[in-house]
């Protein structure tokens, strides 16, 4: 069985997230979408579990992937999954040679077990990060060209619960 690891901080989650999960799960036999904490954003805008949530939304259209709460080194959450795969996405030059990067320390960690393999965005959704997700969101704008169609509901959903437009 072929088993990847799409880890991230999705917050939140986009439509070129989404993109990226639907390939995906069309190369691999089972995908987990790991949500993990990201050390360079200090003030995160949703909850874990918001963010848990919002991507279980998400993917409830692929059966053969699950959301989950990561924890700890990326590599051991992989390796107890038995992901053979972990999966990037990227949108230019400068995510490719972070990932690049990134691929030689998860291969190196796990004594070769895990292998990276990095999808290129849609031109269409190359544009699109949850920093400017999340400024939309800010300043009320509509969700629904950013953001999957019921995570975008969720966010609204939540929006009003607290009287915001």
């Amino acid at each position: 069985m072929r088993i990847a690891v799409f880890p991230g901080s999705f917050d939140p989650v986009t439509i070129g997230h989404q993109d990226i999960i639907a390939r995906t799960s069309k190369l691999f036999d089972r995908v987990y979408v790991s949500i993990v904490p990201n050390g360079t954003k200090t003030h995160p805008m949703f909850t874990d579990e918001q963010k848990l949530a919002l991507m279980r939304a998400s993917v409830e259209e692929f059966p053969n992937v699950e959301a989950e709460l990561g924890g700890g080194l990326l590599t051991d959450y992989a390796l107890r999954k038995n992901a053979q795969f972990l999966v990037r996405g990227v949108r230019n030059s400068v995510d490719f040679d972070a990932e690049q990067q990134l691929s030689l320390i998860y291969r190196d960690v796990s004594d070769g077990a895990l292998e990276t393999v990095l999808l290129i965005a849609e031109p269409k959704y190359q544009h699109i990060s949850s920093t400017m997700v999340r400024e939309m969101i800010k300043y009320g704008q509509d969700l629904e060209k950013y953001m999957p169609l019921r995570a975008a509901e969720l966010v609204k959903g939540w929006r009003e619960d607290h009287g915001e437009q």
